[in-house]
């Protein structure tokens, strides 16, 4: 009996260590990747490099990394993502997801397209998508967006409530998927108010928020009260500018772009120019888990809700003019508008 009762103490004691060994076992990462467990198991894993923005841009990395999460709780693939600190990162970022065969790599951003056109040539049989460029290789997926349309509609919101007549547009880098936000919301604007100035404005990079504060100050006391912003990082920092101006008592706004901003800074921002990303990246990754993906380029439109502005924006944007943006948007949809893209 007492030889029992020991050899019962053991195998619980083995058990025990076991189990906790079991416990403590956690995915590894390099510092740079980030996974979690989904709802259910899968082999299928899908990565993600940003561009120099940074996962946590408040913007389209930002949107595309939430879009791939969901994902991951919905369908159980495991989801990854490499932070790209310099445009030499590119290559090499997606080559360790491409090498490590992971079933779908995304490049987040235009930047990123000669990188993947590279990548996507090295390797044929490899699936990669991109958002924002298009890349002309059979095994790439390009996503755009009519940001023009998208920013038309917070033109009209921003040339109906300006009280000084005076708006800026800070952007990034002066790209083709920028310079689109900048015309197509100038375009707004000046449909709605021809006597409105508007000044646009390129910091140079979207990573910068000291860059994105000092363009907003410039704009602000050059008379702007709203300034519209498209550039990822650097435009934290025209939110920063404005909440400053608002905590002393200047009426000044922001208009966010590509997320719903009001969710980050809802004292300042008037509306955004929101763009699907999350849900782009989420459709073209469950081509990939149901075996129809195919390389190609589309645009989501305000037609296809890929662009437009979010509910919130009843806060601060009165009812007739939301009631003016939807007038405008079904122009766009129709036909009988078409918007510049420069």
């Amino acid at each position: 009996m007492k030889k029992t009762f020991k050899l019962s103490i053991v195998m619980l004691l083995a058990l025990t260590v076991v189990l906790a060994g079991c416990g403590n076992k956690k995915s590894e990462t390099n510092g740079s990747a980030s996974t979690s467990e989904g709802s259910s198991k899968s082999d299928i894993k899908i990565g993600m490099v940003t561009d120099v923005g940074g996962v946590n841009d408040k913007s389209f990395n930002q949107s595309a990394w939430e879009g791939l999460q969901q994902l991951q709780k919905d369908k159980g693939v495991k989801a990854e993502y490499l932070q790209s600190t310099k445009s030499d990162d590119y290559n090499t970022n997606l080559n360790k997801f491409v090498k490590g065969k992971y079933a779908l790599t995304w490049g987040i951003g235009m930047s990123l397209g000669d990188a993947v056109g590279t990548v996507a040539k090295q390797n044929p049989d490899a699936k990669l998508a991109i958002i924002d460029a298009v890349v002309d290789a059979p095994n790439v997926k390009s996503v755009t967006f009519a940001e023009n349309e998208g920013s038309f509609l917070v033109g009209v919101v921003a040339g109906k409530m300006t009280k000084t007549n005076k708006i800026g547009f800070v952007g990034g880098i002066k790209l083709p998927v920028i310079e689109r936000f900048a015309a197509g919301f100038k375009a707004g604007v000046l449909a709605v108010n021809p006597n409105a100035e508007v000044n646009i404005n390129y910091t140079g990079a979207f990573d910068k928020p000291d860059l994105g504060k000092t363009a907003a100050a410039t704009q602000y006391n050059n008379g702007a009260d709203i300034i519209f912003q498209a550039a990822g990082g650097t435009g934290t920092g025209v939110f920063n500018e404005a909440l400053g101006r608002v905590k002393s008592g200047q009426k000044v706004w922001v208009i966010g772009v590509d997320k719903d901003q009001s969710l980050e800074f809802p004292d300042v921002t008037l509306t955004s120019m929101v763009k699907r990303v999350d849900e782009a990246v989420k459709r073209v990754s469950q081509e990939v888990i149901d075996g129809t993906f195919k390389g190609g380029q589309e645009t989501l439109t305000l037609k296809d809700n890929g662009v437009g502005i979010p509910d919130t924006s009843s806060k601060y944007v009165p009812a007739d003019v939301l009631k003016l943006v939807e007038d405008y948007k079904a122009k766009i949809v129709s036909g009988e508008i078409k918007v510049p893209e420069k």
